[in-house]
C-alpha cells in the first residue's frame, strides 16, 4: 500500500491545527498550528481548525476559548473553523457524530471491525505479559474471531465493548514523509486498535483521519509522536476509499536538559507568554526558527515567513528551548514598536489620569530600555512617584556633590521645570562640573538609580514641578 496523497503545493494545500481541548495551548502546538499555517500561505492555500474535542471527559469549553483567543493573538487565522463554517463542517468533532456513525456502519458491513469486550485490567495484564516476554504491546486479538453467539453472550452479561479495526495481515504500509522521507510498516506489527470507545464517540485513530479527508486536508505537519499512528489512520482510510494527506512529522521541542519541555523548565504555554507581555510577532519569530532552518535572520511578519517557509527545511532533531534566544527576538520586536503601539502595550502600568502627552514622552523615554513591560514598573514609580528613595552609595555621591549644586539646581528649575539642559546649565555655571560630575548626582537625586533611560526624557515625561520637590529637598 502507498499514499503519497493530495494536492501539490504549486495547486495550493490544505492544512490544518486540530488540538484537543484538554489543557492550554502549550509551544509545541503553537509551532505546529504555525508551520501548518505557513504551508497553506506559502501555496495560496487553505489553513483550517478543528476543535478535536470527542473525549468529553477531558476536555473543556474554556479550554477552547482560550485557545481561540491565543491563535488569534499569534496572528494565526483561519479559513474555515470556529466561527467561520462551510460547507465542511462542524469543526467541532463533538458535533459530527453522524458523519462518524456512517462510515463505523460502512466498516462494519465490510467486516473491517469487530466490538471489543476486553476490560482496561484485560488489556493492561496482556501488555504487561508481552513486555515480560520481550515482544512489543499490542492487542492480542482476544475478541477478534468470536462468534455472532460469543459476541450477544457478552452483551447479555452487561459486558460494554468498544471497536476495534481489523489490522489485514501481510500488508506493507509506505508513504513519504515530509520531514522524515520514505516510511515503511508492516501490518503484522500492528495490532487491532480501537476507533470507537465504549460510549460510542469516535477515537482519534479514526476521527482524525476520515475529517481529514471529508474536509479536503492535503497537508499535514504534526509532532514526531504521530509517526506511528500515520499507518493505522492510512489503513482505515484505504478501507473506506478516502484520500489521504501527505504528513510530515516535526520533532519534538524539548527543554535546556534534553527532556521534553515542561513547567520545570518555566512558561510553556502561550497564554503564560501573552500575561507576561511578550509580543506575539517575537514568539512567532522564535518559533518560526526552533527546528526551521533558513537564510532569513531579521524579525519578519507571518508574510514574509510563509515566504521563506520550506517543509524541506525541517530539522529531525529535537529543538532545544532558550529563553535568551525568545528574549532576543522580544527585544527587537519591543524597540520596533510604534508610539502608539507601545503605548497600547504598556498603558496598563501607568497610573489613572495620567495625561497623553505624558504618557507618550514616557513611552518614548522608556521603550529603549524595556524588553518585557514589567522592566517599565520601576519606572513608573520614579516618574509618577515621589521622590525616590537613595541607596547608601547615592546617598554619598549626593553629599559629596554639596548643597551649593542642588540650590543652583532647584533654583534653576523652580524657573525652568523639568528641563534638564537648562538645570545642568545652571549647575554647570555654579559649581564648574562636567561631564559624569556633572549629570550622575542630578540622575540619582531625580530617580535614584545611577543607570537607566535618558534622563531628560524622564523629566519631560515627570508631573509640573517633580524636579523641584527632588532637588530642592537637598539643597
Amino acid at each position: 500500500m502507498d499514499s503519497t496523497g493530495g494536492e501539490t503545493f504549486a495547486r495550493g494545500p490544505t492544512t490544518r491545527f486540530a488540538p484537543s481541548p484538554t489543557g492550554e495551548l502549550h509551544l509545541g502546538n503553537a509551532r505546529t498550528a504555525l508551520f501548518n499555517f505557513l504551508m497553506a500561505r506559502r501555496g495560496g492555500g487553505r489553513f483550517l481548525l478543528r476543535i478535536e474535542d470527542t473525549d468529553a471527559g477531558r476536555s473543556h469549553e474554556r479550554h477552547t476559548e482560550v485557545l481561540l483567543e491565543d491563535l488569534t493573538w499569534l496572528g494565526l487565522t483561519w479559513d474555515a473553523g470556529p466561527g467561520r463554517e462551510d460547507e465542511h463542517g462542524p469543526y467541532y468533532q463533538s458535533r459530527r457524530g453522524a458523519i462518524y456513525q456512517g462510515f463505523f456502519e460502512t466498516l462494519e458491513r465490510q467486516g473491517a471491525v469487530y466490538p471489543c469486550f476486553c476490560s482496561a485490567l484485560e488489556l493492561e495484564a496482556s501488555r504487561r505479559a508481552q513486555l515480560a516476554s520481550g515482544r512489543p504491546p499490542r492487542y492480542a486479538g482476544t475478541c477478534r474471531d468470536l462468534t455472532p453467539g460469543e459476541r450477544e453472550r457478552k452483551r447479555v452479561q452487561g459486558l460494554a465493548s468498544t471497536t476495534r479495526f481489523r489490522v489485514p495481515a501481510g500488508q506493507r504500509i509506505e508513504f513519504v514523509d515530509l520531514v522524515h522521507g520514505a516510511q515503511s510498516f508492516l501490518s503484522d506489527d500492528i495490532g487491532d486498535f480501537v476507533i470507537r470507545r465504549g460510549d460510542g464517540s469516535a477515537a482519534f485513530f479514526f476521527c482524525n483521519a476520515v475529517d481529514d479527508a471529508g474536509m479536503g486536508v492535503t497537508q499535514v505537519l504534526r509532532g514526531e509522536d504521530h509517526l506511528t499512528n500515520t499507518p493505522r489512520q492510512l489503513l482505515v482510510l484505504e478501507a473506506l476509499s478516502l484520500p489521504a494527506p501527505r504528513y510530515g512529522h516535526m520533532a519534538l521541542i524539548v527543554g535546556p536538559d534534553g527532556s521534553p519541555l515542561s513547567k520545570r523548565h518555566g512558561a510553556t504555554s502561550v497564554r503564560e507568554f501573552r500575561e507576561r507581555g511578550y509580543r506575539p510577532e517575537a514568539l512567532v519569530n522564535y518559533l518560526f526558527r526552533l527546528g526551521h532552518s533558513g537564510a532569513e535572520h531579521a524579525l519578519l511578519d507571518l508574510e514574509a515567513m510563509a515566504r521563506a517557509f520550506d517543509p524541506a527545511h525541517l530539522g529531525r532533531a529535537p529543538s532545544h528551548f532558550d529563553a535568551q534566544q525568545l528574549s532576543v527576538w522580544q527585544k527587537e520586536a519591543a524597540h520596533r514598536l510604534s508610539g502608539a503601539e507601545a503605548l497600547s502595550w504598556l498603558r496598563t502600568l501607568l497610573p489613572p489620569g495620567v495625561e497623553e502627552a505624558a504618557a507618550n514622552q514616557f513611552i518614548a523615554a522608556v521603550l529603549p530600555n524595556v524588553v518585557l513591560p514589567e522592566d517599565a514598573r520601576p519606572w513608573v514609580r520614579i516618574v509618577f512617584g515621589g521622590p525616590p528613595d537613595l541607596e547608601p552609595a547615592a546617598e554619598q555621591a549626593i553629599r559629596a556633590a554639596g548643597s551649593g549644586y542642588f540650590a543652583a539646581a532647584a533654583q534653576a528649575a523652580a524657573q525652568c521645570g523639568n528641563d534638564l539642559p537648562a538645570i545642568a546649565s545652571a549647575v554647570r555655571a555654579a559649581t564648574g562640573r562636567k561631564g559624569a560630575e556633572l549629570y550622575m548626582p542630578l540622575r540619582l537625586a531625580l530617580t535614584g538609580c545611577a543607570h537607566g533611560p535618558e534622563l531628560a526624557p524622564l523629566l519631560r515625561a515627570m508631573p509640573a514641578g517633580a524636579a523641584l520637590e527632588r532637588l530642592k529637598r537637598l539643597a
